[in-house]
């Protein structure tokens, strides 16, 4: 796994806390407005209770030895050098995919697989990856990695007692599978449009990360989950995030914004291609 930047920041002598690497997704679809997934996190988990956020988690150590095994169409050198680490890319993709259908009960990168495996499969990460993986191989599924694009990297900053370097994924709903949360970690999902999220964020009704909104924000300016994937799929370079922060109301600049330049660089630890 590649080094994390900011990964040594500290205020005021606050302990290091380690950083983990960890894989979210934003999964969307023209339904026919364009929509988000967002899943719910239980109140009883330590880090970010209740907080509405995309399907994700953290990267397992034998994520990258699975995605070698079932994935298809990425090779780990390409993955790789699109997160700009030396190997081992392929790994958060990996997990990526493995996060959202144990969450939700999606399986990305599988278009005409039959939903009648899915519960089988989402049952066989509960004995770990290795499981999963092995009735992959078995039944003959293969994972098309290349339908997931990173888009964006953040840094959690010096303060929680948890601390994430998260790669944002962006993917289009599989069109024949429906969502089912785990009802243990998750406990809701929605299918939303990035505006109304945002809306419902300012009224203090959905409760969420600040880098949940900022992702929103970015999904906001486009018209549709096609326009966005498109977007993805060119991999533009990453650009650092700045934002505008009048009366506590942030406002993310993205690189072709005509305040980009005169916006802050360091309120948030993280960089984009979705612009």
């Amino acid at each position: 796994m590649g080094a994390s930047f900011f990964k040594n920041d500290a205020v005021d002598g606050a302990a290091e806390v380690p950083v983990r690497d960890a894989a979210t997704v934003m999964v969307v679809r023209d339904a026919p407005d364009f929509e988000v997934l967002l899943v719910q996190r239980a109140g009883e988990l330590t880090f970010a209770a209740n907080a509405w956020v995309f399907p994700g988690g953290r990267v397992d150590r034998a994520d990258a030895d699975d995605a070698a095994r079932v994935g298809i169409n990425l090779t780990d050198a390409a993955a790789s050098a699109a997160l700009q680490i030396d190997h081992g890319g392929l790994a958060w993709w990996f997990a990526a995919v493995r996060e959202t259908l144990e969450e939700v009960g999606l399986l990305l990168g599988t278009p005409s697989i039959d939903v009648s495996m899915l519960p089988a499969l989402r049952a066989a990460l509960d004995e770990g990856s290795n499981a999963f993986t092995d009735l992959l191989v078995e039944h003959g599924i293969a994972l098309d990695l290349s339908t997931l694009y990173e888009v964006a990297r953040f840094v959690t900053p010096v303060g929680p007692a948890r601390r994430f370097d998260t790669r944002f994924f962006l993917a289009s709903a599989p069109s024949a599978q429906q969502a089912h949360p785990d009802e243990s970690e998750i406990m809701a999902y929605r299918w939303i449009t990035p505006a109304r999220a945002m809306a419902e964020w300012r009224a203090g009704e959905l409760q969420m990360m600040a880098v949940t909104h900022r992702m929103l924000s970015c999904l906001d300016r486009f018209p549709s989950a096609a326009a966005a994937v498109a977007c993805a799929a060119e991999q533009l370079e990453p650009a650092r995030l700045r934002v505008d922060d009048p009366d506590g109301e942030y406002i993310v600049h993205l690189p072709s914004d005509p305040g980009y330049a005169a916006a802050e660089l360091e309120i948030e630890h993280g960089s984009i291609r979705l612009y």
